[in-house]
This record gives structure tokens, C-alpha cells and sequence, in this order.
């Protein structure tokens, strides 16, 4: 049976269990003096990965719905049409602003007419990573497409392609949710920090 498991190499050239659960499945699974056969391959950064969820996790916070389901279809048609008519002579920030005005009124009309709102984490998380680009496009059966996030496991994915999904990652919360809290993105990035290391 393959089992994977994380180790850590030490500077006399030994691998040591990097976690509790690789630990286990070697003092109970495999036999004392029994040869493994395994393909290595270098893992992300740990620290990285939490400081992803710890940013996740402040735009999270930070985060309220307000007001009922605008799709992110009905958000590309009505700023597609602010687009259109900005190539025609219009101020285009101006525009797009007033898109996104008439959008949350008509968020908040749905919310008076009994759409009920909730805060999923896995939703959001979902959210980001494809608004991030790190998605498949999938075509259901009806013929529509649906963006499905991409794993961000660590055997899904090296180092610089983390590093670009955080980038982008940030971007995208900045853009939508962390802006209207902090001056910078590095101010932001220094509150997910702290909150990190209060999380233990």
C-alpha cells in the first residue's frame, strides 16, 4: 500500500518525520528494517501556505455580503455595457463606478424581496482562487461553463506557482474587500500576520 508521507532532511543526511501523521504511518505501518522505494519532490514553504490562509482569513473577517446574489454573470454584462458605452465617448471610471452602484441596489432590492445571505469560508476560498485565475473551466451538461477552483494542495502545486496564486490572491481581496480597510496592501498583508501569530 503507498502511503506518502513528509520528511525532513537532516543536516547528517537522515530523513526525519516532518509530521505527526508520517510519524505514525512509519512506527505503525512500516515494519523495522523494511526498504522504501519513494520519488521525491521539494514541497512548498509551510509558513507560505499559512500566511495564504491567514490572508484568506482577514478578507474573510473583513467581509459582509451586501445584499442579495448578483452572479458574477450579471456583474460581467452590466460592466461589459459600462465598457461599451466608455468606448464611445464616456469616462470609463465613471461608468463603471455607476455600474457598480446600480448592481448593489439591486443586491439590496433582492435582499427586501427574502434572498437570504450567508457567509461560507469554502465559498469565498473557492471565490478568490478562481477570481485569482487558478481555475478549470468545466462545461456541464447543459452546455454552460463553470469555473472550478484548482487545488492548492502541496502535491498539487510548487513554490513559484503558490507564489503567483498569493499574488494574485491578494490582489484580487485588495481589490474587493481589504482596500476599503487599509491604506496598502502591505498593511494588510501586516494584519494577517498578526493575526497568524495569534492563531498559534
Amino acid at each position: 500500500m503507498a502511503h506518502e508521507l513528509q520528511l525532513i532532511k537532516q543536516s547528517s543526511g537522515i530523513l526525519i518525520p516532518a509530521t505527526p501523521e508520517t510519524s505514525d504511518i512509519l512506527q505503525s505501518k512500516i515494519k523495522l528494517g523494511a526498504v522504501l522505494v519513494a520519488e521525491f519532490r521539494q514541497v512548498r514553504n509551510p509558513a507560505f501556505h499559512r500566511r495564504f490562509f491567514a490572508l484568506l482569513n482577514l478578507g474573510f473577517e473583513y467581509w459582509e455580503p451586501t445584499g442579495g446574489a448578483i452572479s458574477a454573470n450579471e456583474r460581467k454584462l452590466v460592466n461589459g455595457y459600462a465598457k461599451f458605452l466608455a468606448a464611445y465617448g464616456g469616462n470609463e471610471s465613471a461608468l463603471l463606478d455607476a455600474a457598480e452602484q446600480y448592481l448593489e441596489q439591486i443586491a439590496n432590492r433582492r435582499v427586501t424581496n427574502g434572498i437570504s445571505l450567508c457567509k461560507s469560508f469554502d465559498a469565498y476560498r473557492a471565490w478568490v482562487t478562481v477570481e485569482a485565475g487558478h481555475y478549470d473551466a468545466i462545461q456541464l451538461p447543459d452546455g454552460t461553463l463553470r469555473k472550478h477552483p484548482r487545488s492548492i494542495a502541496f502535491s498539487s502545486m510548487d513554490e513559484v506557482e503558490f507564489q503567483q496564486l498569493y499574488k494574485s490572491a491578494l490582489d484580487v481581496l485588495w481589490r474587493w474587500i481589504l482596500s476599503r480597510t487599509f491604506r496598502t496592501q502591505s498593511e494588510a498583508e501586516d494584519a494577517a500576520a498578526q493575526l497568524m501569530s495569534f492563531a498559534g
